[in-house]
């Protein structure tokens, strides 16, 4: 069989970046259940929501721990002081649900998360790293283009041979939310303005998440601190 972008070798170990999201939650749990070791990698950048997410990401890890799974591996990447007093740390002025995506970019972060990734592959003997891209990301560090070039540059760096590969690419949120059915939801997390401790209910995040629910009428298991319907 050939492994392509989308396809990792069920055989081979596989680390995959999560946020603890809807999208790479569910990859994980997924990955689970196909390769014989999964290594959740997170990555630290140091922004405003990261503490609650990164709580939530226990509690669903701790919900589908089984053989596959290893230990969450957390890896920093300090960008405050690139964003520096930006929405993204600060948490003020954060895009609400009627904005665009493209309100939510922010530029070089799969560049920092994907190289620091590659490297702890390549010293930890793991020859690929998923994530949980979707085909209607509009980025331009998401393209098919710019992920073959990086894994290219980064790998000549090293001395390396790891791929990333994107099994979601071709899927958009409602595919993956219907996929994910069955698992402990609830304990994912979306949003990039919690409020005490929970999903604000009115970011850009929380809209995309209320939707992806929405679409496939799945009952949304999401506390939110408050609700705001998101727009067809």
């Amino acid at each position: 069989m050939r492994f392509n972008e989308t396809t990792p070798d069920p055989t081979r170990p596989l680390a995959v970046l999560v946020s603890g999201g809807l999208d790479s939650a569910i990859l994980l749990a997924e990955s689970c259940c196909l390769h014989p070791a999964v290594h959740p990698l997170y990555v630290r950048f140091g922004l405003a929501w990261e503490e609650v997410e990164q709580a939530h990401l226990s509690r669903f890890l701790m919900r589908i721990a089984c053989p596959a799974l290893r230990p969450l591996v957390r890896l920093d990447v300090p960008a405050r002081d690139l964003y520096g007093e930006h929405w993204s740390t600060t948490g003020q002025n954060v895009p609400d649900a009627n904005s665009p995506d493209e309100a939510v970019f922010l530029p070089g972060r799969n560049v920092l998360f994907l190289s620091k990734a590659i490297v702890w592959c390549h010293l930890h003997g793991v020859p690929a790293v998923a994530m949980a891209q979707l085909g209607s990301n509009p980025f331009p560090d998401a393209t098919p283009e710019f992920i073959a070039d990086f894994q290219a540059v980064v790998n000549r760096g090293i001395g390396g041979a790891v791929r990333i590969v994107r099994p979601y690419a071709r899927l958009d949120k409602a595919e993956v939310v219907r996929r994910g059915a069955g698992l402990p939801l609830e304990w994912t997390f979306s949003c990039i303005r919690p409020i005490d401790g929970r999903h604000c209910g009115a970011c850009n995040k929380c809209a995309e998440r209320q939707k992806g629910f929405r679409d496939i009428a799945l009952p949304d298991p999401t506390p939110y601190g408050r609700r705001q319907p998101c727009s067809a």
